[in-house]
């Protein structure tokens, strides 16, 4: 029986380096399905590096990455993809001239059954229907799912970046920077959206430098500092002062696995 309590993406001693400069040293990090967990740090602490590392943009230099308890090895963004594991990447990566159902299932086209389809001729009304159950699923307001993104608000490209995430990450949503830009309003739709993809039982890893947001969304937070991680809080022990001695080095605690 699968223990619930257990991470179902870990990475433990995770190291990478670029020439002289260690990205990461013997970083660690977990997260549970159905949580939200807020990877935090300084500039250069390492969070790009390792969510890079965990969706397969990048491969470690040692460590292991584990999946529901297994090792596995995670070589290119279609390795993460297979495994369940999706990325918002903070410019989003949306093709501005096709409309939101387009950039759902850029990759991933819906082909017409029968001939057609062995012709390779699109289904886009079947793309545009599913896209606009999925952006109603996650209570994302897109006005017109055939618009094409260019024309959308920030909040509206970034919940189509989303919505493309959640319709086919079956396990784990990495999302860098989600409300970085955005208005008040905008930044708690985001946030809204966040918790329903956790509702839906997937794992969130939320990296931010805003720490309001992280207190209002994450259920724990993990602290990295000069490529290794320095500290784990629960949301309700954690404060903004708490997070940002634990990002400067006022205070560390013992790194747990």
């Amino acid at each position: 029986m699968t223990d619930a309590t257990a991470p179902i993406l870990e990475a433990r001693n995770i190291v990478k380096t670029y020439g002289h400069v260690n990205a990461l040293e013997g970083a660690n990090f977990s997260v549970r399905s159905g949580e939200v967990v807020a990877l935090i740090g300084d500039n250069g602490a390492g969070k790009s590096t390792l969510t890079k590392i965990i969706s397969g943009v990048i491969r470690p230099d040692s460590g292991e990455l584990l999946f529901e308890g297994r090792p596995v090895e995670i070589n290119s963004p279609s390795d993460a993809q297979e495994l369940g594991i999706e990325t918002v990447y903070q410019d989003l990566a949306l093709a501005p001239d096709l409309d939101g159902a387009a950039n759902v299932y850029m990759g991933r086209e819906l082909l017409k059954p029968g001939l057609l389809g062995r012709m390779g001729v699109l289904d886009k009304r079947a793309m545009k229907v599913a896209a606009e159950d999925a952006f109603a699923s996650l209570g994302v307001a897109v006005r017109d799912a055939s618009a094409a993104v260019a024309y959308l608000s920030g909040g509206q490209r970034q919940g189509v970046a989303v919505a493309r995430a959640a319709s086919w990450a079956s396990r784990v949503i990495i999302m860098d920077e989600p409300t970085a830009a955005l208005g008040v309003v905008q930044t708690e739709n985001v946030l809204s959206v966040i918790r329903r993809v956790r509702d839906r039982g997937v794992a969130v890893v939320l990296i931010s430098h805003n720490m309001p947001d992280v207190l209002k969304v994450a259920d724990r937070i993990e602290v990295l500092r000069l490529g290794r991680r320095v500290a784990i809080f629960n949301r309700q022990d954690a404060t903004i002062e708490s997070l940002v001695g634990a990002m400067t080095g006022a205070i560390v605690q013992e790194d747990e696995r």
